[in-house]
């Protein structure tokens, strides 16, 4: 699964750890997402979500093929 965090977080002038602040998490959780290391929770994706005040579906790229789901 892909994700936009990193882009998002630059546009609006983030740091890994204000974002990591504001959802609950440490800073190697949102490096690792960026990296595509770790793949969020549902809970975790939620919370980016609203913190970027956006859908999960506009951050979360989910790939069906890539993830072998027919």
């Amino acid at each position: 699964m892909h994700n936009r965090i990193q882009e998002l977080r630059k546009e609006r002038r983030i740091t890994q750890s204000e974002l990591a602040d504001a959802v609950e998490v440490t800073r190697q959780t949102i490096i690792s997402l960026e990296n595509g290391k770790y793949n969020a929770s549902l809970i975790l994706a939620h919370k980016i979500a609203q913190f970027f005040g956006m859908t999960i579906e506009e951050i979360f790229i989910f790939d069906k093929e890539e993830e072998n789901i027919c």
